[in-house]
């Protein structure tokens, strides 16, 4: 029988359950009792200890089976929080976000984390693998075409999106960057630094990236500041004296500044260069390459603090152009 304190019920059950995964009377791997026979036992609804079982397997503590019922997975206990991550890709920018999250998550919270690398079908399968198994899903959808039907399948409480999001998902809990804003305020910030070049180009591939880039690029050159052209590849470019760029990739990043070394192109006097994402190289390649950055470390800080604090809002994360030797 189960007290009749404030303890939900369920929690009640769940307490019980780790008392005995402790004390080991209940051993590895072995079976739980039956949904119905825990009703009686407990004398609860099918709900509550449905409740009390799905409690501890999105901790990572049991399993379910289909057909055969529950199974001690792990002793951990002491684990509050299982928290499924799913990344575009691996960067050293994401690094930096990534370790930020567990610092501030704390020991008690346990982490996965996956890659979709921008495929679709990958990013789907992840989701439809995860789904039911953690308490939390972080999750960074960047611009994928079918994200948004794969993430509704979710518990709308349980997901938090990273980087990037869309209208569509103010429902859900983010800390993300607003792409147009954030490069059309910090061109704004460059501005007399630019007069002195007489073309500006972004180089956007369009394959994976935001396209609010473009838009608040687009708004930017209707300040008439300096001609501006968007273009897919650096090869699409001749390089010529008197320009600036805004690279977005960093193999276009690299292709630029060979190709200025081979014309003996002098840095900041006759080209200029913007890249996009703050990393330690950028710091000295060049003597500096300037950075229109978000601050990835408190991004990672401001998503630990949203899922250990319940919190569902929307947070647009710190972004500031960082100015180097470059322009």
């Amino acid at each position: 029988m189960l007290s009749t304190n404030e303890v939900p019920k369920y929690l009640q059950i769940v307490n019980a359950l780790e008392k005995s995964i402790v004390s080991k009377t209940k051993s590895y791997g072995q079976k739980l009792p039956s949904v119905n026979k825990c009703c009686l036992q407990y004398q609860v609804s099918r709900d509550t200890v449905l409740q009390a079982y799905d409690t501890l397997k999105k901790r990572g503590i049991v399993q379910s089976v289909a057909g055969k019922g529950y199974f001690i997975k792990s002793y951990q206990v002491e684990t509050q929080k299982r928290i499924f991550v799913l990344f575009d890709e691996f960067n050293a920018f994401k690094q930096d976000l990534y370790l930020s999250l567990i610092e501030h998550l704390g020991k008690q919270v346990f982490v996965d984390v996956y890659f979709h690398h921008f495929n679709p079908k990958v990013f789907k399968a992840l989701i439809e693998e995860a789904n039911g198994n953690y308490s939390h899903y972080v999750i960074m959808p960047s611009n994928l075409k079918y994200a948004p039907e794969a993430i509704s399948n979710l518990n709308k409480n349980e997901v938090y999106l990273l980087d990037q999001t869309r209208p569509i998902w103010n429902k859900y809990a983010s800390v993300h960057q607003d792409f147009e804003k954030d490069i059309y305020l910090s061109l704004l910030k460059v501005q007399e630094l630019l007069t002195k070049y007489k073309k500006l180009y972004l180089i956007f591939p369009g394959e994976k990236e935001p396209t609010g880039m473009v838009k608040g690029f687009e708004k930017f050159a209707k300040t008439k500041t300096i001609s501006c052209e968007v273009v897919a590849s650096f090869s699409e470019i001749i390089l010529q004296k008197g320009c600036a760029f805004i690279v977005v990739k960093d193999d276009d990043l690299v292709e630029l500044i060979e190709t200025a070394h081979l014309k003996k192109f002098q840095l900041k006097k006759e080209y200029g260069i913007i890249s996009y994402n703050d990393t330690s190289l950028k710091k000295i390649v060049e003597k500096g390459i300037t950075t229109i950055s978000t601050n990835f470390k408190k991004m990672g800080e401001t998503m630990a603090h949203m899922i250990l604090q319940q919190q569902n809002i929307q947070i647009h994360n710190p972004c500031d152009i960082i100015i180097r030797e470059s322009l």
